[in-house]
């Protein structure tokens, strides 16, 4: 396995500092502007096997979302997918970039969904990864909760409440297919971050937003919404996905306008860390076509 810092050598860890909001970015290359987006309770290290390898394409940036990583902690928000899109529109702004493409994981993903429906002309190409914060109204589609959103809740306050190695490693193996793939390296980071006075308050407040009182599900994407949604859009999923498989993936595409599916086997929810090569083709090909 190899280092998140040798992995980013190459590019460049800087601040922007926007009207609003500060963020963390992992920045590298040039040309059309792409923004990497992580779930919730990640940071910009959960790209660090892609930002070098696309930013021989593009110029990416792998960004700490608000409340995560080293960006803005302050202010607390009971709005998290507004104030993700304000948080967005300020980095854009401060990075001179005026329409750029997104790829979202998991909640990533559900603020590119909302980033195309409400800032449609900042937006580019979308890549829906793993992406959550799709209500299928009264359609029953596959969903195990009890793998999928409930694990990870339990799992995230456990981490959160106590940082210790054992607690983040559960946390993090969530994220994958096979356990092993979670780096000590990976673990420490995330320890690290979480026991920051600063990111451990905002982070909590982000969860019982998110697990205990569902604020974020006033914000869920509906299929009506999906219909809208007329920027070009790969829809990127994984064998196995907890809680969500391909089939879910599968119907999010199917509502969406034109858009592409493709599934990457052998993956959980974290398939640009577990399979970045082919990850990054991927990406690249629906980009460049």
């Amino acid at each position: 396995m190899s280092s998140i810092w040798v992995d980013l050598m190459g590019a460049e860890i800087r601040h922007y500092q926007g009207e609003k909001y500060r963020t963390r970015v992992a920045e590298a290359g040039s040309g059309e502007p792409l923004i990497l987006i992580h779930g919730t309770g990640g940071h910009m290290e959960a790209w660090s096997r892609n930002v070098v390898r696309l930013g021989q394409e593009f110029r990416v940036l792998a960004m700490d979302l608000m409340w995560h990583g080293y960006s803005s902690h302050e202010p607390l928000s009971n709005d998290p997918l507004p104030t993700h899109a304000a948080h967005l529109l300020d980095l854009m702004d401060a990075a001179n970039i005026e329409k750029v493409h997104i790829e979202g994981e998991s909640v990533g993903g559900w603020i590119a969904m909302w980033m195309a429906l409400h800032h449609p002309d900042r937006v580019g190409k979308i890549i829906l990864n793993t992406a959550a914060g799709v209500d299928f109204g009264d359609e029953e589609v596959a969903d195990d909760k009890d793998s999928g959103v409930n694990l990870l809740a339990s799992r995230s306050m456990e981490a959160i409440n106590n940082p210790d190695y054992p607690t983040m490693r559960k946390r993090l193996e969530w994220l994958v297919a096979a356990p092993e793939r979670i780096t000590d390296e990976m673990v420490e980071v995330r320890q690290k971050i979480y026991s920051n006075p600063d990111c451990n308050k905002s982070l909590k407040h982000v969860f019982t937003m998110a697990f205990v009182e569902g604020r974020h599900y006033d914000y869920c994407i509906s299929k009506e919404d999906l219909a809208r949604i007329d920027h070009p859009t790969l829809v990127l999923w994984t064998e196995h996905n907890p809680g969500t498989g391909p089939d879910v993936g599968k119907r999010i595409a199917s509502l969406i306008p034109g858009a592409e599916f493709y599934c990457i086997d052998d993956a959980g929810h974290w398939p640009q860390w577990e399979k970045p090569e082919e990850h990054d083709k991927v990406v690249a090909e629906f980009l460049r076509g």
